[in-house]
């Protein structure tokens, strides 16, 4: 994120009303006064990219500001609850508002939500893939970061969490210089068939492992089992996966309602042994990258003796959906999403108040609750 492209355009981007302020302060005469910030849901704290553009603003400025926070970058907060005051000129801070919010509130729900996934499917690594849904760069470089923060809070308590994203750009949260990724559909349908697609891929890049992309005609099981055989050696060198993205509109090759069912009864009885919701039973059973989906996908490449190749499923993976998975016990070995994106985004609103002007502490009536926690 250029920083100091977001300080040139503070004047253009920030709301009209802090400039305003700002005058009348100019003239009137500045006081040092204390913001707290706070969101209305609970999330996780992923306010470091924030703080620091703050900070770089204040060298800009030549001011000394103060920032706290109750929490530890990673930790969880609650609704309401100040996750952050900073301390300063008010003439100085007074126009900040509106681009420091919006480095706060969304990053704090994605971490929350990365975070879930990673707990959810301990033993699943994740790649961020949210770019193409983000507006612009700097939403991509927040998201990746909050992917970041949730999934170390997720390691701490021993998921897999996140091991990268798919473009470079943002690659350095997760301690990498490079995005992670193969291939697309495109070149699927450009080579003509999956098995030429992975040809063509694997000439071009002999070193990287292989990932099969077989839902573009239809032929998740067999194309998988046809590259497999082709690179047999390399599956033996743990060097081949599966990339399963099947769409929703359609069953995977070989499958059926009743058909999931079944493979569900027999891998994972437990989970349609009890009542479930319309939504779980979605991922579960129906069409496109279900539980059953990947259960059976696991059985036809065990059968062919490609125990080592992993599964990497991608699709639609929101919360629920980890959710469901898990109910399952899929055997995923990683997952590519984009859906830790908040996906109401007005629970990302974050909202700074002014609670200390000088020494004294004064907020608007039914923000009180502001004063409890400050010093």
């Amino acid at each position: 994120m250029d920083f100091k492209e977001d300080f040139d355009k503070i004047k253009s981007q920030t709301d009209n009303y802090f400039l305003k302020t700002k005058k009348i302060i100019s003239k009137f005469g500045d006081k040092q006064v204390t913001y707290a910030i706070f969101l209305r849901r609970p999330g996780i704290l992923a306010i470091k990219m924030a703080m620091d553009w703050i900070k770089f603003v204040a060298s800009k400025r030549k001011i000394k500001i103060i920032l706290k926070s109750p929490y530890k970058e990673g930790d969880w907060f609650g609704a309401g609850e100040p996750i952050l005051y900073i301390t300063g000129s008010m003439k100085n801070l007074v126009d900040l508002e509106t681009l420091y919010l919006q480095k706060i509130g969304p990053t704090c729900i994605a971490a929350a939500n990365a975070y879930q996934m990673c707990i959810d499917l301990p033993k699943s690594s994740f790649i961020a893939m949210e770019a193409r849904h983000c507006a612009g760069t700097d939403m991509s470089n927040m998201m990746s970061y909050a992917a970041s923060v949730g999934s170390k809070s997720a390691k701490k308590k021993k998921a897999k969490g996140f091991i990268g994203t798919s473009v470079s750009e943002s690659s350095k949260y997760f301690n990498l210089n490079i995005g992670l990724g193969t291939m697309p559909h495109a070149l699927v349908g450009y080579a003509g068939s999956t098995i030429e697609a992975v040809r063509m891929f694997h000439t071009t890049f002999p070193k990287e492992n292989i990932v099969i992309l077989p839902d573009y005609f239809g032929k998740e099981i067999s194309d998988s089992i046809t590259v497999c055989k082709e690179y047999s050696q390399l599956v033996k060198k743990n060097k081949v996966l599966v990339r399963l993205d099947t769409p929703s509109g359609r069953y995977i090759e070989g499958l059926d309602l009743a058909k999931s069912y079944n493979i569900l009864e027999k891998f994972s009885p437990q989970s349609i042994s009890e009542y479930r919701s319309e939504e779980e039973l979605k991922h579960l059973v129906g069409p496109g990258v279900s539980a059953a989906a990947i259960w059976y996908l696991r059985s036809k490449l065990n059968n062919e003796g490609f125990n080592k190749v992993k599964i990497i499923a991608s699709s639609g993976f929101t919360n629920n959906k980890c959710k469901a998975m898990a109910l399952a016990i899929s055997p995923i070995d990683v997952v590519g999403t984009g859906s830790f994106l908040p996906e109401k985004w007005s629970e990302t609103y974050a909202t700074a108040d002014i609670i200390k002007y000088g020494n004294e502490k004064r907020v608007k009536v039914s923000r009180e609750y502001l004063l409890k926690k400050l010093k």
